[in-house]
């Protein structure tokens, strides 16, 4: 794998390839940086009963003291803990993550910054179209894995004959 870097641009070959990565380190860094410092937000007093799972619920009792926030307890949700917006729906390669249901969607995204994740209610053939296209215009695909056309019965039956 060869890889080149190029001020904000990164360029990479794979399997005789060439594709061009924009890299927005300084956000996702940020995205990081900020995620670190994020408390895990439990829900109140799951850890006193293994009935309640840990994840998040709203205090909302009249003296809840989590709601009050009272020393001790564990912290609240609030807007503060929140991502730069910029850094929001990024993928982890730096690509804006963009859902592609068929051909015509890729046509409105720029292979320099948006990624294509084909949605999983696409079919075989449809994803197969999308695929190659991506390809051709030099999209990264998220989730873009060749998929095997369906054996015909004849094949089958030839193969399970071989086998006998």
């Amino acid at each position: 794998m060869l890889k080149y870097d190029v001020g904000n641009i990164f360029i990479y070959s794979l399997k005789n390839k060439w594709y061009i990565m924009v890299i927005n380190n300084e956000l996702l860094e940020q995205r990081k940086k900020i995620s670190d410092k994020r408390p895990k937000f439990k829900r109140q007093e799951s850890w006193r009963y293994k009935r309640l799972a840990t994840n998040w619920r709203k205090p909302d009792g009249i003296d809840n003291k989590m709601r009050k926030q009272f020393s001790g307890y564990p912290a609240l949700v609030k807007i503060g803990y929140g991502s730069p917006k910029l850094a929001r729906g990024l993928h982890p390669s730096g690509f804006v993550d963009n859902l592609v249901y068929n051909v015509n969607d890729l046509s409105a995204l720029d292979k320099k910054k948006d990624a294509a994740r084909i949605a999983h209610t696409v079919g075989n053939k449809k994803r197969l179209d999308i695929i190659a296209k991506a390809e051709s215009l030099g999209i990264k695909l998220l989730n873009g894995k060749k998929v095997q056309s369906k054996k015909t019965s004849s094949d089958i039956k030839t193969s399970d004959k071989k086998e006998q």
